[in-house]
């Protein structure tokens, strides 16, 4: 099975990483696959709501740095080097946007 943390760390990234996300998706329906955003991308993912968001995770040091909250739907990791750093150690393939 296919799992993959692709990082988006710009609002740019984020949407490059929306798109390989519908792919990946559409090619492999069963992939494992986590949108992951921090930096800009962590605004521009509140701005833009997506389909796909129930893949997404947000860095909490990037909300904190932007004095945001994400919605209860979204999901929030510690931080986003971390949970990167641990999926791959976990054998995910790592992809950035």
């Amino acid at each position: 099975m296919i799992r993959l943390v692709i990082h988006a760390p710009t609002p740019e990234a984020l949407e490059r990483g929306r798109r390989n996300l519908a792919n990946l998706l559409k090619a492999e329906p069963d992939a494992q696959v986590e949108l992951v955003a921090n930096a800009g991308a962590v605004v521009a993912a509140l701005k833009n709501p997506h389909e796909f968001d129930s893949h997404l995770r947000l860095c909490r040091n990037s909300l904190v740095a932007n004095d945001l909250q994400a919605p209860e739907n979204i999901a929030v990791v510690a931080a986003a080097v971390l949970h990167i750093a641990q999926r791959q150690h976990d054998g995910w393939a790592y992809l950035r946007a």
